[in-house]
């Protein structure tokens, strides 16, 4: 869910929400990179929270925001709308246009730990 149809703010606010926790509106807007204004921060966050995105709790009578699904769960919904979007679903396709850039450094230790979290989910699979 997280990462499909946010745009740049968005994303960013998200962002800083999974990376400082808990966080008030100006916390927030604190954080943000050539920041829009306080009132547009705050509806970017009622926007963010419209969609599912985030939530936020009544500490007295400021809200605290946080993001609604760990940061692991977001990153695996980015990642599938990237395959789905680019690649039309392969993630092989994924995988052989980013390992044959000439930009790509891998290291043969990063590849031996690819190869075994291959040979774990190929094991997962058999009954």
């Amino acid at each position: 869910m997280i990462g499909s149809g946010l745009s740049r703010r968005e994303r960013e606010i998200v962002d800083i929400l999974h990376r400082l926790g808990k966080s008030t509106a100006a916390e927030v807007h604190e954080a943000m990179t050539d920041a829009p204004s306080y009132s547009a921060v705050r509806s970017i966050l009622r926007i963010l929270e419209e969609k599912g995105h985030i939530r936020h709790e009544e500490d007295g009578k400021r809200y605290v925001y946080l993001p609604a699904e760990p940061r692991q769960a977001a990153a695996k919904s980015a990642l599938n709308q990237v395959v789905q979007t680019f690649f039309g679903g392969s993630l092989e396709g994924m995988v052989r246009t980013f390992l044959s850039g000439d930009e790509t450094t891998v290291s043969d230790e990063e590849l031996n730990r690819l190869s075994a979290i291959i040979e774990q989910a190929k094991a997962k699979d058999k009954p």
